[in-house]
C-alpha cells in the first residue's frame, strides 16, 4: 500500500528529525527474516534506545539529505531497515550481535561521525565498550594509583607497629 504525499511528508520528518539527533546509522539488509525474529530485533533495539525503521529507500534518501548521514545515501538499495541511535555504538551493536545469531540479517554499512562505515567499520564500532562501561574503566584507573599508595602506607604503619611493639615487650 503507498502513502500518500502528505504520509511521506510525515515520515520524511520523523526520519530527519532522529537523524538530526542520532550519532550513528547502520543499515542492515532483513531479507528473509522471520516476523518474530524482527520483532525480538525491535525489542533489543528500543530496549538499548535504538530507533530501528524499514523505510522506502527513496524517503530516507531524503530524510537524510543534508546531514552527516548524507555520505552513505548511494548506499539505500534494497530490502534495508535503517538503525539510528543517539549513543555512538549502541546502533551497531545491536544490530552486528543480532547479525551473530541470525544469518539472514546482513550488515551492509552505516556512518558514524560524518564518514562512512563498511560492514567491518560497523563490526569494529560494535565492539567497542558502551559509555557505562568506558567511565568504569576509567574511574579504575584513576583510583589505581590511590589505592595502591594506601596498600603500602597501611603495609608501613603495620610495620613501624610491630617494630615499635617488639622492644616494648623486651623490655617488660
Amino acid at each position: 500500500m503507498s502513502l500518500n504525499r502528505s504520509e511521506k511528508e510525515a515520515v520524511i520528518s520523523e526520519v530527519t528529525s532522529l537523524a538530526a539527533k542520532a550519532q550513528t546509522l547502520v543499515m542492515a539488509e532483513y531479507r528473509g527474516i522471520t516476523v518474530a525474529d524482527m520483532t525480538k530485533l525491535r525489542s533489543t533495539a528500543r530496549s538499548q534506545g535504538v530507533s530501528l525503521s524499514v523505510l522506502k529507500n527513496t524517503l530516507a534518501r531524503r530524510a537524510v539529505a543534508g546531514s552527516a548521514f548524507d555520505i552513505v545515501s548511494d548506499q539505500m538499495t534494497g530490502p534495508l531497515i535503517y538503525g539510528f541511535s543517539t549513543d555512538a555504538v549502541a546502533a551497531a551493536k545491536v544490530v552486528s550481535d543480532f547479525a551473530k545469531t541470525n544469518d539472514k540479517l546482513v550488515i551492509r554499512g552505516g556512518a558514524y561521525g560524518g564518514k562512512a562505515l563498511d560492514v567491518n567499520g560497523v563490526k569494529q564500532l560494535a565492539n567497542i565498550p558502551s559509555k557505562e562501561v568506558l567511565l568504569a574503566q576509567l574511574c579504575g584507573l584513576l583510583m589505581s594509583p590511590i589505592s595502591r599508595t594506601a596498600v603500602v602506607l597501611g603495609a608501613l604503619a603495620a610495620k613501624k607497629g610491630e617494630g615499635a611493639a617488639a622492644p616494648e615487650a623486651a623490655a617488660a
